[in-house]
């Protein structure tokens, strides 16, 4: 009885873990170059409900009962399904048609820099000429940070990556693909970044001047997947408030007898 109000605690906490998720995909719903997250649930690992360190008995690691002791969270999984270009007609902006990722340099709180990979291409360009993210940081091409002259009156970018200012080559946009996205680990909402193990490959996707991908999030679904949710939620609910009815009786009534 009392396992049950343990597979019932856990059965709230995994739901509320996957809400967590749920809420967030929600919340960058109109993120530009947002991939959506998942989560999958699995039952508790055999060895969780084994005996152990038991001097009563003669079998030490005796298993407890045939019931598992709840569940837990399998994983955490980003969707890179490709989602809709909207067309912005900025110059700057930029989405990949295909497999692959922008490169950007990224620096932490130390002034360190390290390599990111994104789908979001709302890009802008500074004073001096540099092309950067929303929060400043450096688009790379094959000469280090993508930069147009200033004075250009016109910027073309054709589907290959490469950067024209007034009709003059200036820099050739980098993009970057990996043979397992199993080893990429989200940065922050719409950024990446390798784990070991990570093998870096050629983009096959094109590049689309005057374009954003936009988020991969059905809001619609996540909003079924959020009901489903609550519903599962306050059942764990019922069960932990039967159970404790239960023990109440058990104790104040069959007791007494």
């Amino acid at each position: 009885m009392v396992r049950g109000l343990y597979a019932a605690y856990t059965g709230m906490l995994n739901e509320q873990k996957r809400l967590d998720v749920v809420s967030n995909n929600i919340a960058n719903a109109a993120t530009v170059g947002f991939k959506k997250d998942g989560v999958t649930n699995q039952s508790f690992d055999d060895v969780l409900a084994v005996k152990i360190k038991d001097g009563s008995e003669a079998y030490v690691d005796r298993k407890i009962g045939t019931m598992n002791l709840g569940v837990k969270l399998g994983e955490n999984y980003t969707d890179y399904t490709q989602s809709s270009l909207r067309e912005t007609g900025n110059t700057y902006d930029m989405a990949i048609e295909g497999n692959g990722f922008f490169k950007v340099a990224v620096k932490n709180s130390e002034g360190k820099e390290t390599t990111k990979y994104t789908r979001a291409g709302n890009f802008t360009m500074n004073k001096d000429g540099y092309i950067v993210d929303s929060s400043g940081n450096h688009l790379l091409g094959e000469n280090g940070y993508v930069q147009v002259p200033t004075s250009a009156a016109s910027v073309s970018i054709d589907s290959e990556g490469n950067v024209y200012a007034d009709g003059t080559l200036t820099d050739k946009i980098q993009l970057a693909d990996f043979e397992d996205y199993d080893y990429l680990k989200k940065y922050g909402d719409t950024m990446y970044d390798t784990l070991d193990g990570a093998t870096e490959k050629d983009a096959t996707g094109s590049l689309r001047q005057g374009y954003t991908e936009q988020s991969n999030v059905q809001s619609v679904n996540e909003m079924v997947n959020m009901i489903a949710i609550t519903r599962s939620y306050e059942a764990n609910q019922k069960v932990i408030q039967t159970v404790d009815s239960m023990l109440d009786k058990t104790v104040n009534s069959v007791a007494k007898v």
